[in-house]
């Protein structure tokens, strides 16, 4: 499949800024099953290029001059291809036994432990077992745009019983770190079809041990299913703090306005 993506983020700002510091994952992985046939990153200032610990194509983009805003616009033409039962092959040199670290985002509480010992054997997990787990949270998370914020953890939203893709990501983390198996986020896009969500998407990758494979499968928790050629993928990390496709702090700037349009073309 060939993705036509443009993501463009606006901020406005009240008073002028004094300094901004952006830090971007807004360039599609080198993996096997996406190629990028195309891809530029327009955006203002000072930007520095780099490859952050998990394999990541990052920029940092800094302004040091005043201003009252800021767009970042990434667009370009990926090609995609179908992996064979959510399966993504393990090309980077980390140890999956990082993934399996709880963060601010993704802690247990006995609510989130009660929900992955309905789903998950200790230390190992089968595809079909991940797969349960993300039709649970599925169940428990109804999808609901603005029920939650960054900052909300999984905890919170498995209580709200409310929550968008990055909830229904970190709640999966959360569950799966509980029982000693690596999982980790994803930030990308989705060719939203009808289904109404968002074309920028969060889900994630578990370890799985099946009787003819092991190694990372690929799936989307807010579908409850495995990843396809519809998704093309930016970033991996932890938790959404590590993977956010545009992240950053700034100096001045009074009331903050953003704005963010993704659109996204499939053939």
């Amino acid at each position: 499949m060939q993705l036509n993506i443009r993501h463009e983020t606006r901020y406005t700002y009240t008073t002028p800024l004094a300094y901004t510091i952006q830090q971007l994952h807004l360039t599609p992985r080198k993996e096997p099953q996406q190629h990028v046939l195309s891809w530029n990153i327009a955006m203002p200032g000072h930007v520095h290029a780099y490859t952050d610990a998990y394999g990541n194509l990052s920029h940092m983009m800094t302004m040091a001059t005043p201003h009252h805003g800021l767009t970042i616009v990434a667009a370009g033409v990926i090609q995609t291809e179908m992996p064979l039962k959510g399966r993504v092959p393990n090309g980077d040199t980390l140890s999956p036994l990082i993934f399996t670290v709880p963060t601010r985002l993704t802690e247990a509480t006995p609510a989130i432990l009660e929900l992955a010992a309905s789903c998950l054997p200790e230390g190992r997990a089968q595809s079909k077992d991940l797969l349960s787990l993300a039709e649970h949270i599925f169940g428990a998370v109804r999808y609901q745009s603005g029920a939650t914020v960054v900052t909300t953890t999984a905890s919170d939203a498995l209580a709200l019983g409310q929550g968008v893709c990055q909830d229904h990501a970190h709640l999966f983390l959360a569950c799966c770190h509980a029982h000693g198996i690596p999982a980790r986020y994803v930030s990308g896009y989705i060719d939203p079809e009808d289904t109404g969500h968002a074309a920028s998407h969060a889900w994630v990758d578990a370890w799985a041990e099946d009787k003819d494979y092991v190694g990372w499968i690929s799936i989307d928790v807010t579908h409850a299913r495995l990843m396809t050629d519809a998704y093309c993928r930016l970033a991996i990390g932890r938790d959404y703090d590590a993977a956010a496709p545009v992240r950053g702090v700034r100096r001045g700037g009074g009331q903050e306005s953003m704005e963010v349009d993704v659109k996204i073309g499939a053939k």
